[in-house]
């Protein structure tokens, strides 16, 4: 066995694990999870008021 086998070895290893990652993506079980997660940025369990930012707090004059 010399380097090269073991290239090829690492290589199939890697693509197996790949299309195992993508599979468990896109399967059912794993939508849910996911799911919830891409509504996370849209709760309603913040502190911060609604029109208030970071740029808001950190010295911007009102003027008004």
């Amino acid at each position: 066995m010399d380097v090269n086998d073991l290239r090829i070895a690492v290589t199939v290893i890697g693509f197996i694990s790949f299309v195992g990652i993508c599979a468990w993506a896109w399967s059912r079980s794993a939508r849910k999870g996911f799911d919830e997660a891409a509504m996370l940025p849209f709760s309603e369990d913040d502190d911060t008021p609604a029109g208030k930012t970071d740029g808001d707090k950190q010295g911007r004059k009102q003027h008004g």
